[in-house]
């Protein structure tokens, strides 16, 4: 009998002893403010937010509000300004010439000692001129929800307008038979021999400007977007490169009288993963002699 009331007196012992240290774990589970607003659980947080008396709710049978937060936030804050590098164009270059060779000044154009020139000359082979850009990066910050935007960045322009004719472009008076004027001015010409290959190469650092507009991505919805505006653009490179029998191979590379500075307008339209991007100069890109504005469009390859 002893034995027993041993045993059930140390199995109280045990159980008492159990249920202290519970309650000491758990006061350190459960934490208040000294204002008993909130009570945290481990990860979860309860908070209890008083209404104004005075507000209009359709509850008006409480007092209070319980909110429980689990510590993780639920949604992503979009980023104001984001960073797109390595962005590549590819498309088709080319140009309206409204030049007048009637009225071209002698020295530019229709140079002494060679046939006169006219627009056929700098007609160009639309499927064989290209335009390649590469943007080292592009910037677009956030106007208002992202929806409309400022877009900006820094690249080089590749222009390669490709001759059906035997243009020909030259940095000094002397022609490449020996002939000429030798005036250091820098001229364009038609050539006496014909050429499998006749482009002339044009390279710019340029900046554009756009202001865009884009959608709201939405499930099972292409994101739409559009972009306008202009871009600045330094000529920092200049080469005629041709093939023929008779000389082979040559790259003229020189000074040929265009203008340094070219401004042009700029557009770009998305679908999804597709964008298109087309500019345009309104301004001749050369010097003196010749009105020639060029223009482009293709495909961007781009993140957004």
């Amino acid at each position: 009998m002893k034995k027993l009331y041993f045993l059930a007196a140390l199995c109280l012992v045990t159980t008492l002893s159990f249920a202290q240290k519970n309650t000491t774990n758990d006061s350190s589970v459960v934490n208040k403010n000294l204002d008993n607003d909130t009570i945290r659980i481990g990860s979860i947080m309860i908070i209890k937010r008083h209404k104004n008396k005075n507000s209009k709710d359709s509850t008006k049978s409480n007092n209070n509000d319980i909110t429980i937060s689990t510590g993780e936030t639920t949604s992503k804050k979009k980023k104001k300004v984001s960073t797109n590098f390595i962005i590549v164009d590819a498309g088709f270059a080319n140009w309206t010439d409204k030049t007048s060779y009637a009225t071209a000044p002698t020295g530019v154009i229709n140079r002494p000692g060679t046939l006169p020139f006219s627009a056929d000359d700098l007609k160009l082979r639309s499927g064989k001129s290209a335009n390649v850009n590469i943007w080292f990066f592009m910037q677009k910050v956030s106007l208002y929800k992202n929806n409309f935007n400022l877009k900006y960045g820094l690249g080089f322009e590749f222009n390669n307008y490709s001759f059906s004719s035997a243009a020909s472009f030259r940095e000094n008076g002397i022609l490449p038979n020996g002939s000429g004027i030798n005036s250091n001015a820098p001229f364009v010409f038609r050539d006496s021999i014909s050429f499998s290959k006749n482009k002339l190469n044009l390279k710019y650092l340029t900046v554009p400007l756009m202001l865009n507009f884009a959608t709201t991505k939405r499930k099972g919805m292409p994101k739409l977007s559009a972009s306008i505006g202009m871009s600045a653009g330094y000529l920092i490179r200049e080469r005629n490169k041709q093939n023929s029998n008779e000389r082979g191979r040559q790259k003229n590379q020189g000074d040929y009288d265009l203008e340094k500075f070219k401004i042009s307008y700029i557009g770009e339209l998305g679908l999804g993963p597709v964008r298109l991007y087309g500019s345009y100069s309104p301004k001749t890109i050369f010097e003196k002699g010749m009105d020639i504005r060029p223009y482009a469009i293709g495909l961007r390859f781009s993140n957004w």
